[in-house]
């Protein structure tokens, strides 16, 4: 039975080395997720995502990945890793991320049944049909909307404490350890998806 793994970093740079690292451990892309602020500006990140432009061809990476097939389908990154299939999204809440993996497709799912049914949508609402816990899917929320970024793993139990490891040595952030640094700001608890990006 899988597992899902979920840590909030800081930094674009630190998401991306963890999610480099458990491919190269054999964790397999299709069960990887990243959504990550475009802001990309928290305690000092120097760019954002949407700034990145690798090829050097003066458009950014992620409105190449979108225009590639920023569907649900596409943001999977298929062969060439998850990074690749990076895209951008508007998530209630959120505004614009850049996402790619299951927690993505998941969250547009999410926010299109909560319309239609009334059920919590987008990022909250993906972490929580992830098994992720009500409490920490508010605060995994909250951090993206304060510009983190957010890595999950579906991996099986034999693997969790490797993966656990992968995100420490990157400064991954549990939920545990991040909400009370938000209610200190004065946050309730509860994300909010008509709160302004802050």
């Amino acid at each position: 039975m899988k597992r899902t793994i979920t840590r909030l970093f800081d930094t674009r740079g630190q998401a991306e080395s963890a999610v480099r690292e458990l491919e190269a451990m054999g964790v397999d892309s299709d069960d990887i997720s990243i959504v990550a602020s475009d802001r990309g500006e928290v305690r000092g990140e120097e760019r954002s995502f949407l700034d990145k432009d690798a090829d050097g061809d003066g458009r950014s990476d992620a409105a190449e990945g979108a225009g590639k097939g920023a569907t649900t389908g596409g943001l999977i990154g298929g062969g060439a890793g998850l990074l690749a299939g990076l895209g951008m999204l508007a998530i209630p809440g959120l505004g614009p991320v850049v996402a790619a993996g299951w927690l993505a497709s998941t969250a547009v799912g999410a926010v299109v049944g909560a319309a239609a049914g009334g059920a919590t949508g987008g990022l909250l609402g993906a972490l929580k049909d992830a098994g992720v816990d009500d409490d920490d899917a508010h605060v995994y929320a909250e951090g993206v909307r304060r510009g983190g970024s957010l890595v999950a793993a579906r991996v099986d139990e034999d693997d969790a404490m490797r993966v656990e490891q992968v995100f420490g040595r990157f400064n991954g952030s549990d939920a545990a350890s991040r909400g009370p640094l938000y209610r200190q700001d004065g946050w309730n608890g509860r994300f909010d998806a008509t709160d302004a990006a802050i």
